[in-house]
């Protein structure tokens, strides 16, 4: 961005409304030109009456040290007379969020609403953002990301204003890093209904992310007004249900002109599945309604298939929660008070995260923040961008080693190390700096209670092991925080070791930690209580006799009613555990499950993401507790990297990472007639099928990579190209 430009701001101040800068210019016949360009909060760009580009919601979300500019050709929509404009919403950076005070909320919206720009026409001088510039009321009379949107495209502007130069914020401008955020799928209305209650509801068949476009006719006449209200379900009764959306009010109005018409949001988005029509003309119907899911522009890289429809059912929600919460940054969900970007669930994620889509250079940008945010001590955040701050919490802040070292087995890439590795440390020095016993990481205001006070770890976070109902929001589970905390702290450390040995760095003293951190977690945790406890310490090798411990586990989810209890910390290894220790049979089991607690239970009850709860809706139909109650909650469609990994057998190695070489050992179970996996790596597609037949178990492999195949036990050295066996 040029040194010569100026951050404005308009000189009035401008509350609800969205300004819109302005900016008149001449052009030359056929002239190259391009328009670098950044905001406080998020904008949309029109040059001569036509969007600049197809990127949303920019310039998305980074950590406050750091702002993302735009670069756009747009040699192809100058005129010889041309009008730029720029409209400005709250967005990440000036809307309220979800932050724990009331003068936080009052400092981030009293923020004002900056650009900083430059147009660059080849052979004049640049028209950068200065007093010349302009800025009016726009037609967004609001538009905040909890609350929504209000249009009026009956308002006619003011006179244009000054504006106003000032320093603008404290913090480095970078170029774009991450993906752009595009709308990437539109839905047609799948019914529209009356509700016991009379409403009109437009059911889309899909819970999504981003916002709907409606069109009113060419008979319409100003003044008229709709208004619509977004929710995930419907409750038992069929009646629109948005208590669990807390204090987000998700709303979108809109007031008309005259004649033919179409809108959609411009600056803000929401989570849902329905719309009410709160009020709307006579003469709209069905087809004037089409929702659009908008998302990072990732590359869609995995795809997973077999003869079960409601497993099948669970790998799309799977992928439309990513879509739906790959937003930039990795966020917890789209539609209530929160939308943020919790580090526990993208460490548990990402690994399928990384097999659905091409992630790299998602993760690379969240990462690059992650590092900026952590704190002088070394302290991760539990939410990053970060909010308000916090404690650093077992299983959420390892997303810092956890992530990075899984971005680079998918990718093969060092560079994410590199960039990490300092990060990585950090979080790792941090525990041994702030712990009571060395060795382990025992918080300084651990109890047995086991009640979470937000003050240190988050535990098993909503584990059924604790035996409640609705209480298990306020609650960690009944696995003990400091046995996971000190569990996590040796695979982070591992984990560092794993780093610095691939990119060159000494990594003697971390060695020499990980050994004095297994040795004193053997000999202070010598029983395990609970499922997670079991997985945990099988996943990080920490145990001395792990076959003991997973046939104690294997034994335990039995005598559990062959369920899970598991919450966000333990869910992601249970499957991966029981199959690297024999037992399968078992795995698939709870794969299978129908019943409550179970993946296959919300697709039993119609769910079209991956719930935060285990029964988001309980088995009698009534919602759990409203306050922590998402119906699109990515993190327990981790089991997607299971199949992936162990039933469909597509493993990475770990020495030739990227899929440079690759280990394919299926594990079919009769329970299933077939199944497939697909994964585009950077190498080429791999593919896994087994599909039993009259003889047997037929295997079709396609293998991009040298390496080995694995069938019955029988260990097969293949170059690159298609296979097929039986066994």
């Amino acid at each position: 961005m040029s040194l010569k430009a100026k951050w404005i701001k308009p000189k009035s101040i401008f509350t609800d409304v969205c300004p819109m800068y302005v900016k008149t210019f001449t052009a030359p016949p056929a002239a190259k030109a391009a328009l670098t360009l950044t905001a406080l909060g998020v904008y949309e760009a029109v040059l001569n009456g036509t969007r600049i580009s197809d990127y949303v919601l920019a310039p998305g979300w980074t950590s406050p040290k750091r702002l993302q500019y735009q670069e756009y050709d747009i040699s192809h929509l100058l005129q010889e007379n041309n009008t730029l404009e720029i409209t400005v919403g709250r967005g990440w950076y000036r809307s309220p969020l979800a932050s724990s005070t009331k003068e936080h909320h009052k400092e981030r919206m009293a923020r004002p609403p900056g650009i900083i720009a430059s147009i660059d026409i080849k052979g004049a001088a640049p028209i950068e953002t200065d007093e010349s510039w302009q800025v009016q009321e726009s037609a967004v009379r609001f538009s905040e990301l909890y609350d929504g949107e209000h249009y009026d495209a009956s308002f006619s502007p003011g006179p244009l204003e000054s504006v106003e130069i000032y320093p603008g914020p404290d913090c480095n401008l970078v170029p774009q890093q991450g993906e752009i955020i595009r709308e990437i799928d539109r839905l047609k209305p799948k019914a529209i209904k009356t509700t016991p209650k009379g409403e009109t509801v437009i059911d889309f068949g899909q819970n999504l992310t981003g916002y709907v476009e409606f069109s009113l006719p060419s008979c319409t006449k100003a003044g008229a007004d709709v208004a619509l209200s977004f929710a995930e379900v419907l409750d038992k009764e069929g009646n629109f249900y948005t208590e669990n959306y807390r204090q987000a009010k998700s709303k979108l109005s809109y007031v008309s002109r005259d004649g033919e018409q179409s809108y959609k949001p411009k600056l803000t988005f929401f989570g849902f599945r329905y719309i009410r029509l709160d009020k709307f003309p006579a003469n709209m119907d069905l087809n004037s309604f089409t929702a659009i899911a908008v998302h990072s522009d990732m590359k869609r890289t995995g795809w997973l298939e077999c003869s079960n429809p409601l497993l099948n059912r669970l790998f799309e929600n799977v992928i439309w929660g990513q879509k739906g919460n790959f937003l930039d940054i990795p966020t917890d969900c789209p539609q209530r008070d929160e939308r943020l970007g919790w580090t526990g669930d993208a460490q548990a994620f990402i690994k399928t995260a990384s097999y659905n889509y091409d992630v790299e250079r998602f993760f690379t940008k969240w990462l690059a923040d992650l590092a900026l945010e952590q704190l002088k001590n070394g302290a991760v955040t539990h939410v990053v961008p970060d909010i308000d701050g916090g404690s650093a919490s077992a299983a959420w802040a390892d997303a810092a080693t956890i992530c990075p070292w899984q971005i680079y087995l998918t990718y093969g890439n060092k560079a994410i190390l590199e960039n990490q590795f300092d990060s990585m440390c950090k979080w790792v020095d941090y525990i041994t700096n702030n712990t009571k016993d060395a060795g382990l990481w025992i918080s300084f205001d651990s109890d047995d209670t086991n009640v979470w006070t937000g003050e240190t770890h988050f535990g098993d976070w909503l584990s059924l092991e604790m035996g409640k109902d609705d209480d298990i929001v306020y609650t960690r589970g009944a696995s003990r925080a400091d046995f996971i905390a000190s569990a996590f702290y040796a695979y982070s450390t591992k984990l560092v070791v794993k780093a610095g040995k691939v990119i060159g760095r000494d990594v003697s003293a971390y060695e020499a930690l990980y050994e004095r951190i297994v040795s004193t977690f053997r000999k202070t945790y010598t029983d395990y209580r609970t499922q997670t406890e079991h997985a945990l310490i099988l996943q990080f090798e920490l145990a001395e006799d792990p076959q003991a411990v997973a046939d104690a586990l294997a034994k335990k989810v039995v005598a559990d009613g062959s369920k899970l209890q598991t919450g966000f910390v333990g869910t992601p290894y249970m499957l991966h555990v029981l199959s690297k220790y024999g037992h399968e049979e078992l795995a698939y089991t709870l794969l299978l499950r129908q019943e409550y607690p179970s993946w296959l239970y919300p697709v039993t009850k119609g769910a079209t993401t991956v719930w935060e709860r285990w029964d988001s809706i309980k088995p009698n139909g009534d919602f759990q507790s409203s306050g922590m109650n998402s119906f699109n909650h990515y993190a327990y469609g981790a089991v997607a990297d299971w199949v992936y990994g162990v039933a469909a057998g597509i493993q990475t190695v770990e020495e030739y990472p990227g899929f440079a070489q690759i280990r394919i050992e299926p594990k079919p179970d009769a329970r299933l007639g077939w199944l497939s996996a697909r994964i585009e790596t950077r190498h080429g597609l791999v593919h896994s099928k087994w599909q039993y037949t009259e003889g047997g178990v037929r295997y079709d492999i396609t293998t991009p990579s040298p390496g080995e195949i694995c069938i019955g036990g029988q260990v097969y050295i293949v170059d690159k190209g298609c296979y097929t066996f039986f066994a």
